[in-house]
Formats: C-alpha cells, structure tokens, sequence
C-alpha cells in the first residue's frame, strides 16, 4: 500500500475476516439444519448450554449484540420448545432465559458439530486454538479501543 492508495481488497485484513466468518457460517449451516437452528440460535443455546438460566442482558453482552436484535432468535427458540422468556419479578423489563427439556437434551446432538467444524478447518487443533487465542485478542483489542 502506498501512502495516497488504500491497497487492494486482499490487502485487507477487515476483508480476511469477513470472507473467513462468511465461510465459517456457511459451513454450519447443513450442520445445524437436521437440529432446526440458525447458527445465531446455536450461539443462544452454546450460551445456555454453559449457563442456563441466564439474562437476556447477558447473553447479549456475550455475543456482543443488543437484546432488542435477539429478540426475535429468542421467540423463534421459544417457539420451537427449546428455551422459556421469564420475567423477572421484581423487574419487568429484565428477562431470564431458561432451557426447556427438549432444549437442554439437543446439547447432545449438537456434541458433533465442533468436530466437523475442526476438521473443515483443515488446520493442526495446536494451530486451531492459537487462532483463537489470537483473534480474541483482536476482538478484545478493538473493543478496548472503541471504549
């Protein structure tokens, strides 16, 4: 890149990261269809399955969106049996999400898609986690930096 030109599109890390969530997206896409979810409600249930019963407002600032753009996930996982909207008592406006049965059981059948994720990456586990580690830091990096 030259100091008067913004350099190519492969040049771009922004783009690296966007085509590679693209991809990674896709790829879980036959895996969560015989389940019945979205890969945005198999990040709700990932949450759950860690944590159940946990607020709205949290699961939120874990996938770092705001509740009112989960709202529709959650009602469609509702919908379909797999999790329950709990008012708090004490305060309306905060919500509780809790697993059903049939939720908590799909935790099972959804144990193989990490592995068939792995192994699409075609990539070493060592180098797969140090990936990670290193786009975490990205993330956190950024976020400290909008702060």
């Amino acid at each position: 890149m030259t100091k008067n030109q913004p350099g190519t599109i492969d040049q771009q890390l922004c783009f690296s990261l966007y085509s590679a969530s693209l991809a990674m997206t896709q790829l879980y896409k036959p895996l969560l269809e015989p389940l019945g979810l979205t890969y945005a409600q198999y990040l709700i249930m990932l949450i759950l399955w860690e944590k159940d019963g946990i607020s709205l407002k949290d699961i939120g600032e874990r996938l770092g969106q705001k509740s009112g753009a989960l709202t529709p996930v959650l009602k469609r996982l509702e919908q379909d049996a797999l999790v329950e909207r709990i008012r708090d008592t004490r305060d309306e406006r905060a919500l509780s999400i809790k697993l059903t049965t049939k939720g908590d059981a799909m935790r099972h059948e959804a144990a193989s898609v990490g592995p068939c994720i792995a192994r699409a990456c075609g990539m070493p586990l060592p180098d797969l986690i140090d990936l990670k580690a290193r786009l975490d830091l990205l993330r956190s990096n950024l976020h400290a930096g909008q702060e």
